[in-house]
């Protein structure tokens, strides 16, 4: 995954060959801002642009730009996955969800 970061804001960049330009999309914001350019220099410069320009326009709406997480989600998984998860966290002295939580923490690592 290639991503860019700038001011603790994170953006996933992908080529889009139409265009023959990088584009970026600012991720984790209560609303949507892109932005294009053709080489890293340019893009960057354009990701600082589009991120003031979506910030402005959030601080004249009242609007929190980023989006809050609570820090809970749903996770389905199979029965026999689940299964695993429980014996595993039992046999470490864990509760499912810090044993998931460590795994998924470390994956980030």
């Amino acid at each position: 995954m290639n991503v860019m970061t700038v001011d603790d804001y994170h953006a996933t960049i992908e080529f889009d060959p139409d265009l023959d330009m990088f584009r970026g999309e600012i991720l984790g914001l209560n609303g949507g801002a892109d932005f294009y350019g053709k080489n890293p220099k340019e893009l960057r410069a354009e990701f600082k642009h589009s991120l003031d320009v979506f910030l402005e326009a959030c601080g004249e709406k009242g609007i929190e730009p980023k989006r809050h997480f609570s820090g809970k989600f749903n996770l389905r998984i199979s029965p026999q996955l689940h299964e695993k998860l429980a014996i595993a966290a039992q046999a470490r002295g864990k509760s499912i969800n810090a044993l998931a939580q460590q795994a998924l923490q470390e994956s980030f690592a």
